[in-house]
């Protein structure tokens, strides 16, 4: 299976660097991981909701130069749908078994993802209805992705 996380902005923090690090390598034993990092856009104090929309455009049309027509394609959203990790375990071990052989996670800048994103999502997942830093819910995903591994293989984890 290969996996794609495209994220907007680079990590910046050492000790997320660092976590980001480990968990690539723990992952390396169960699939080929990418991660693509995307430009952000800076937001203005203040800005209004048609400027905000137009950061998001500017920031969705990088992503979708990643996006692969045959990837399963899941975006991170507040409102998205929420599991547990069993459920995201399950969720791969599936979508695998039924021959899908590219997973694409999209993960927003500070705004959140545009519309023109969320509409191609074959899911949208949501970790919480708390907002995370990106550069946090990066080592978050990771490590979700990682358990989901573990639980694939009937491998122990932290419950």
């Amino acid at each position: 299976m290969k996996i794609t996380i495209i994220s907007v902005g680079k990590i910046k923090e050492k000790y997320y660097r660092d976590a980001v690090d480990e968990y690539l390598k723990r992952l390396s034993r169960y699939c080929k991981l990418e991660i693509i990092e995307v430009e952000d856009e800076k937001t203005p104090d203040k800005a209004g909701d048609a400027e905000e929309n137009q950061i998001k455009d500017k920031e969705a049309q990088r992503i979708l130069k990643h996006i692969k027509d045959d990837a399963f394609l899941i975006t991170l959203e507040i409102d998205g749908v929420m599991t547990d990790s069993t459920g995201l375990a399950q969720k791969l071990e599936k979508l695998g078994i039924q021959g899908v052989s590219h997973i694409q996670f999209v993960i927003g800048g500070s705004l959140g993802l545009h519309n023109n994103i969320c509409s191609l999502a074959d899911m949208h997942l949501s970790f919480s209805k708390m907002t995370f830093p990106h550069q946090l819910m990066r080592v978050i995903l990771l490590e979700q992705i990682y358990r989901s591994y573990r639980i694939i293989n009937g491998e122990p984890y932290h419950k």
